[in-house]
């Protein structure tokens, strides 16, 4: 760790922060710690944990361990409004004016900001100007989305007059699962994603695709744009033991990741099924780890949309594992199934955490997926000539073929290379431009 005289100072907007699950959370964990391990002095402002556990009904309490004890963290009130239910907890002026309530809902929306988490975004901005006036800090990070973060940090940077970086875990005007605009023409959304990212000193994206996207859609502040990928955490994800070579024992396919609706999983279901039937790999399953969602409350019908709902022979839904003994759900694995949804803006962290296993990786996802860019030199990469199941059959045999063979001089070519691509490595250059910024600042 460095020693200077004066600690720079970050405060940083996470909305999803341990230990909540959503998508997205390592990022942030991993973002906060870092710059902590490097000798700033860290504040995080995260939605209260009451609306993991009430709202969203994902929280996995072991991620705070994991979080650094150095970080100063506080929670930001957020309005319930669009997710309350209970007629009984609705306020004074709700439960007498509901109409007038609504109206002025919508108004704030789409006069002040057009996020429905508005009302902490408007309590992080409170909450981070008290805090700046009593202590005032060096530079303001704010992670997407929610998007209402941004907002917070524009208007942080503004009556601070601090530098703020805006980092995209997700896009906010594109569908990066359709590759279509999210927000029609003249919504409010388009004026204040120009406005903002005019105003940052950074912005971060995922991928290069992201990132050039963005940069055609507003070319002034292309220059300002970096790329930080997300990676893996050896933290949670520890070396795991390599199986055996073994040309008899039934092989494990495992998919580990949560399970939504973009993902194409009838053609890995279906795949599998036609690897056996031409009785490739015989008695092999298939293990899916993970939740189905994001939320909770939504399990059994997304159950249901997956075809889920009923038993499928040899297929084996094992739900949710604690992200602290996900070493244990690799270990199981003879091959993994990267399942995505999208394509070419569409990386996720999973693919990183796979490689770092050091198995055969099969591919089931549209062409052009950004992922393809880091599986390219994975020495056990299996690409399917198409989603035909037909092709993903080949492509799953194929792994388990290399599975049984269990090669360690390439298994550890694979760990090697997973090895580039830990959150801390993928953080380097950013925390270091980060504190050079400051450093500037400071001495003019």
């Amino acid at each position: 760790m460095r020693t200077e005289s004066r600690k720079p100072r970050l405060l940083y907007l996470a909305y999803f922060f341990p230990p909540s699950r959503a998508s997205g959370v390592f990022r942030a964990r991993a973002t906060a710690n870092y710059f902590a391990e490097q000798g700033w002095d860290v504040t995080v402002l995260k939605a209260p944990d009451s609306f993991y556990e009430k709202v969203t009904g994902s929280v996995d309490p072991a991620l705070t361990e994991a979080v650094d004890a150095r970080l100063d963290i506080a929670a930001p009130p957020v309005d319930h409004f669009l997710w309350e239910t209970d007629l009984r907890e609705y306020g004074w002026f709700r439960g007498n004016f509901p109409v007038l309530a609504k109206r002025w809902h919508t108004w704030k929306q789409e006069k002040i900001f057009p996020d429905k988490y508005l009302s902490w975004g408007l309590a992080a901005f409170r909450e981070g100007l008290r805090r700046h006036r009593r202590r005032p800090y060096d530079l303001i990070i704010a992670t997407g989305n929610p998007f209402a973060a941004f907002g917070s940090a524009w208007a942080l940077g503004r009556v601070t007059k601090r530098p703020f970086v805006i980092d995209y875990r997700d896009a906010w005007t594109l569908n990066q699962f359709t590759d279509e605009d999210t927000f029609g023409p003249g919504h409010p959304a388009w004026k204040w994603e120009r406005r903002i990212t005019r105003a940052a000193t950074a912005s971060l994206h995922v991928n290069d695709a992201m990132r050039e996207w963005h940069a055609a859609k507003y070319p002034e502040a292309a220059d300002r744009m970096q790329v930080v990928l997300n990676g893996w955490d050896p933290d949670v994800m520890p070396e795991t033991p390599l199986p055996a070579p073994n040309e008899d024992r039934p092989l494990a396919f495992s998919f580990i990741g949560t399970l939504t609706p973009v993902q194409p999983i009838d053609s890995m279901i279906e795949g599998y099924q036609q690897m056996l039937e031409a009785g490739r790999h015989p008695g092999s399953r298939l293990d899916l780890y993970g939740h189905m969602g994001f939320f909770a409350n939504n399990e059994a019908k997304l159950r249901a949309t997956l075809g889920l709902d009923e038993p499928i022979p040899g297929v084996n839904y094992l739900g949710p594992v604690p992200k602290p003994e996900i070493a244990t759900a690799y270990a199981a694995s003879d091959v993994l199934l990267f399942m995505t949804g999208g394509a070419k803006y569409v990386t996720t962290g999973k693919v990183f955490e796979y490689m770092a296993a050091g198995r055969p990786i099969v591919s089931i996802h549209d062409k052009g997926c950004a992922a393809e860019e880091l599986l390219r030199d994975y020495p056990l990469w299996f690409e399917p000539a198409s989603l035909d199941p037909a092709d993903v059959a080949v492509a799953m045999a194929e792994a388990g073929d290399a599975a049984r063979k269990a090669d360690p001089a390439v298994a550890e070519q694979a760990r090697t290379y997973a090895a580039t691509f830990t959150r801390y490595r993928q953080l380097e250059r950013f925390e270091q431009w980060s504190r050079e910024l400051v450093a500037e600042r400071s001495s003019r």
